[in-house]
């Protein structure tokens, strides 16, 4: 059961693979009749949600780019078995995931099946093996449900694009890669899923390949990820060094002797287990878009919709939360690491969710979101709260992918617009939609029986529990960020479905509820975003949570701040996020819905604030000036000094030329008349006489 569940959506691949390449003949696109997003115009009804520039606006509209671009006849024959195959074998996964969870988790019987021997090189023995563990249950669950019903949801979503089995294929791989990756026994195999899960989202990203915007964002997505997978590779050389060993069981049990140990690091003796873990980390933040290595995120917005809530919701951010947790027998050895961690986690948390009331593109609304909610469990497996960041990451993934996939079904009845100023008044149109993204928005402010209130609640109660100084700093800036999250939100719900329509009378008059192939998706995510916290939160963080996680997650005793949390938290911090979350919602209602005019005349009155925010701190700008133009400049230097004053100077235009230049100069002795030859002759005797009567 355990193989089907990771190779079934492999096998998926290769036959949706084989369709897309070999398939016959394939539905062939039309022009669709529309273009991008700011092609609708703003229609009847005034925007009086935002004070913005008319640069402001230009980038906007550059920024909500259409979604879909062509349109197709029929699915094909071709297209249908790609499809069903893909869809039902993910399917199937998800099923055996679930039967796996409740066996392996619950029940409490983890194992691990070696597949093969793998690499035997010297001392490294690496063997292709399946650790089927608490953690990996809960990953396996998460990745193959979400996965499911994208694969459900974009048998509608993606029925006018012409290249269905490509598509289908691409997330079937997408979804293996994942697979191996939480399912590795080694650090070798981890990363061989690590860089699957970057090939497949440069794939998605830049599917519809021939937008140069969508080239841009996977070749940027590709590129930040390139620094940093190279701290992590660093990170994996350095354990195999300390330890001898790239296979967990052994790594775990030599890291409580590598306490202490040190390591020559570019010059510097430092702490091993610090320096490594960093590294580690530095890998971590790359695929999870922590700050710094953050500015990939939103631009991978380009790919279609279903793409967003997978990369989002299940797998390729979550990943590098996953990797921490199953390291935590090596982080917790190594607390300045680990306050690191905690930092970065709370200002990626902080950071993200102050641009993300300042955008308009729904799907980059969200996309930042997802950013600020993988900051709380980055902050919380700082403060050794590691299964409170599972279990974050375990009910955002239902209400994010439910966010996600609702987004996408008002960007489908919409005509496929993406900026919210051009949407309003559309909830009596798309009821469904409305009330599952009501559901989704309840679960991200974290109001009370919704899943999100479960698992971030006891998120922001560890990291004031921990006592420690990073955790009260982690704490102020989670309750600030839940504030921004509930207000975000909600001017997202309030924007996209209330207030006068702001789009064409045209696209108004034809919106429309989705088919039931993509409502079905959001119905079933929808439970997971109700049920989920209050379902789980007793197995993942409460009195059964030893039980639960068993030996897949290490906390040492002076470190559980979880424990903590139980039986020293005041009042007011279990009330806390409750409070500020009702008070964003309030202040998006008055903002958004009382006096729709307020929002402009607070950014008019606080313009370098609002422009700030607005340009996400000027990340890409500075970015731009230290890394892109100086290797450009670079480039242009060693082209023109290096490449053409140097090489082409000596060579081409050096030596070569020289050459060129001697033999045409003797080239003109050759006259081609006989009475020069003869001349010559006569002078060659003539030398050759005086040569022989001066010198014998």
């Amino acid at each position: 059961m355990e193989v089907l569940v990771v190779f079934l959506p492999l096998l998926a691949f290769l036959v949706a693979g084989s369709i897309a390449l070999f398939g016959g003949p394939k539905a062939e696109p039309v022009p669709a009749g529309h273009g991008h997003g700011h092609d609708h115009g703003h229609g009847h009804g005034h925007d009086d949600h935002a004070h913005i520039s008319h640069d402001e606006l230009h980038d906007a509209h550059d920024d909500a780019h259409d979604d879909h671009h062509v349109v197709a006849g029929p699915p094909t024959p071709a297209d249908r078995t790609a499809q069903f195959v893909t869809a039902g074998a993910v399917l199937v996964s998800a099923v055996l995931s679930w039967i796996l969870f409740f066996d392996v988790a619950v029940g409490g019987h983890p194992r691990t099946i070696e597949l093969m021997s793998w690499i035997r090189s010297g001392s490294l023995d690496v063997s292709w093996a399946l650790r089927i563990d608490q953690l990996t249950a809960v990953m396996l669950v998460v990745v193959n449900t979400v996965s499911a019903m994208v694969h459900v949801y974009s048998v509608g979503y993606m029925a006018e694009d012409p290249q269905k089995p490509r598509f289908m294929g691409y997330l079937s791989l997408f979804t293996f890669a994942m697979l191996m990756l939480v399912t590795a026994d080694n650090l070798v195999q981890l990363f061989f899923g690590w860089e699957g899960v970057g090939l497949a989202s440069y794939l998605l990203i830049n599917f519809w390949y021939e937008k140069p915007s969508a080239n841009n964002a996977a070749i940027k997505a590709f590129l930040v990820n390139r620094v940093g997978d190279f701290g992590f590779a660093l990170g994996i050389f350095a354990i195999f060094v300390l330890t001898n060993s790239v296979q967990f069981d052994a790594i775990f049990a030599k890291a409580p002797d590598l306490v202490g140990q040190k390591m020559h690091f570019l010059s510097w003796n430092v702490d091993a287990l610090t320096v490594t873990c960093l590294l580690l980390f530095m890998g971590a933040m790359g695929k999870s878009a922590q700050l710094g290595l953050h500015t990939w995120l939103p631009d991978a917005m380009e790919g279609p919709t279903p793409v967003s809530a997978l990369i989002h919701a299940a797998t390729m951010v979550t990943a590098g939360v996953f990797m921490v947790c199953r390291l935590s027998p090596v982080f917790e050895y190594a607390p300045t690491a680990l306050e690191v961690v905690t930092v970065v986690g709370a200002l990626t948390a902080f950071v993200a969710a102050t641009i993300g009331f300042t955008q308009f593109d729904i799907k980059r609304v969200i996309a930042y979101s997802t950013m600020s909610q993988l900051g709380y469990m980055f902050f919380a497996a700082g403060v050794s709260a590691y299964g409170a960041a599972m279990f974050h990451l375990f009910t955002h993934a239902f209400f994010k992918a439910l966010l996600f996939l609702g987004a996408g079904s008002v960007i489908h009845a919409l005509h496929h617009e993406q900026d919210m100023r051009k949407m309003g008044g559309v909830w009596r149109k798309i009821p469904f939609t409305y009330a599952v993204m009501w559901i989704g928005n309840l679960a991200l402010a974290g109001l009370p029986i919704f899943a999100g209130y479960y698992s971030k609640d006891m998120i922001l109660e560890a990291a004031f529990a921990s006592a420690s100084p990073v955790g009260k700093f982690a704490f102020a800036l989670g309750i600030a960020a839940a504030l921004l999250t509930a207000f975000y939100s909600w001017r997202l719900l309030f924007m996209t479905f209330h207030g006068k329509p702001r789009m064409d009378k045209e696209v108004y008059d034809h919106a429309h509820e989705s088919p039931i192939v993509m409502l079905i998706p959001l119905a079933v995510l929808a439970l997971g975003a109700l049920f989920a916290g209050i379902g789980f939160h007793n197995l993942f963080i409460g009195h059964d949570m030893d039980h639960f996680w068993g030996k897949a997650l290490l906390v040492l005793h002076d470190n559980n701040s979880i424990e903590a949390a139980h039986h020293h938290t005041p009042t007011w911090v279990a009330l806390a996020p409750l409070v500020v979350g009702l008070i964003g919602i309030a202040l998006a209602y008055i903002m958004y819905m009382a006096i729709p005019s307020l929002p402009a005349k607070v950014a008019g009155t606080l313009p370098g604030l609002h422009q700030f925010l607005y340009k996400k701190w000027y990340f890409d700008e500075l970015y731009d000036i230290l890394f892109v133009r100086t290797a450009k400049a670079l480039g242009y230097g060693l082209w023109k000094s290096g490449d053409g004053a140097v090489i082409d100077g000596v060579g081409p235009d050096g030596v070569a030329a020289a050459t060129r230049d001697v033999a045409a100069r003797a080239s003109r002795l050759q006259s081609g008349y006989v009475y020069h030859y003869a001349f010559a002759m006569v002078i060659g005797v003539v030398l050759l006489v005086a040569w022989l009567s001066m010198f014998g």
